[in-house]
């Protein structure tokens, strides 16, 4: 064990990561015999394989799954003693890793833009993904911080709301409930919606709605890009639920409506969350503190409620 060096441990997990030597190669600027050398040796010192062929694809061995959460403790354990040190000397340097559900990626930038000049010495990487995948990498300990919509009730974690996330029906400027006041949802059956895929959080929590009153959702368009529904509304394919937040960056411009059903807005949370038992880096709890303090003023919706006079009526 002695002679296992930090440089196989990073090519190892690299290769274990994607499961293939040839991307290990490509994200390390490697040559693949080189990476093949390198796995090589650290199984000789190991006394174990690590991986196993199984056709053309690769996968870990019990060692290597072992060794790979052993790993992944000890990159962890560096970089946070890099922050510590860093944090020390008066300064607050460092990565921060956030996985983001793909609504929050309308309010995330714009949480991290002040962050980022106030502390430049910290680097992000933000990685933007469906509900399933964040839960996954979360289960997984990939990542330092995790925004959600909705925190899972089956894994052990700390979430605090930060910001709210209402979330609203759009139709297109001449759809014929767009001057309607209150919209049962019984209005809504026929109607086309486009949803996101699979996965999604706001898919979940709009089927849950409907089926709690047992009133069907007529799906005519799975998109995984809110960007893509946006167009798709703007175009007269249908009806949609997005966050209001997704709006905030652009205005209406007319090319949506608001529409006034029961039920609307449903008010939700953004939530930042870990799991329970990780010791957050110097930057992670920095980032913590900072989203606590200072994140629903930054990603105030009050410029994108000025423009929406729609959402008037659900005041009244």
């Amino acid at each position: 064990m002695r002679q296992i060096t930090l440089h196989q441990l990073q090519v190892f997990e690299a290769a274990a990561r994607h499961c293939s030597f040839t991307r290990a190669a490509e994200e390390l600027f490697l040559t693949q015999p080189t990476i093949s050398m390198q796995v090589k040796q650290l199984s000789q010192a190991i006394g174990l394989p690590l991986f196993e062929q199984v056709g053309k694809r690769l996968f870990l061995t019990d060692a290597g799954q072992t060794l790979l959460v052993t790993c992944r403790e000890i990159f962890e354990r560096l970089s946070m003693l890099e922050m510590t040190v860093a944090d020390m000397k008066g300064l607050k340097q460092g990565q921060l890793r956030l996985a983001v559900i793909t609504t929050a990626k309308y309010v995330v930038p714009r949480l991290l833009g002040p962050f980022c000049q106030r502390y430049p010495g910290i680097d992000v990487s933000l990685k933007v993904t469906n509900h399933e995948r964040v839960m996954e990498r979360m289960a997984a300990n990939l990542d330092d911080l995790y925004i959600v919509s909705q925190p899972p009730e089956h894994l052990d974690i700390q979430s605090h709301a930060f910001v709210e996330n209402p979330l609203v029906v759009l139709a297109p400027p001449n759809h014929p409930l767009a001057d309607a006041k209150h919209i049962s949802l019984e209005q809504l059956a026929g109607e086309p919606f486009i949803m996101r895929e699979p996965g999604s959080g706001t898919r979940k929590v709009v089927q849950e709605l409907f089926d709690r009153y047992e009133i069907p959702i007529k799906v005519k368009l799975e998109i995984g890009s809110n960007e893509a529904i946006k167009q798709a509304i703007a175009g007269g394919l249908g009806i949609s639920v997005l966050s209001l937040h997704s709006l905030n960056l652009e205005g209406n411009n007319g090319q949506f409506s608001i529409l006034n059903v029961e039920h609307f807005p449903i008010l939700r949370h953004w939530y930042v969350v870990h799991p329970s038992g990780k010791q957050l880096s110097v930057v992670a709890r920095t980032f913590f503190d900072y989203l606590q303090a200072e994140g629903r003023q930054i990603a105030d919706l009050k410029n994108a409620l000025e423009w929406s006079a729609e959402l008037a009526h659900f005041a009244q």
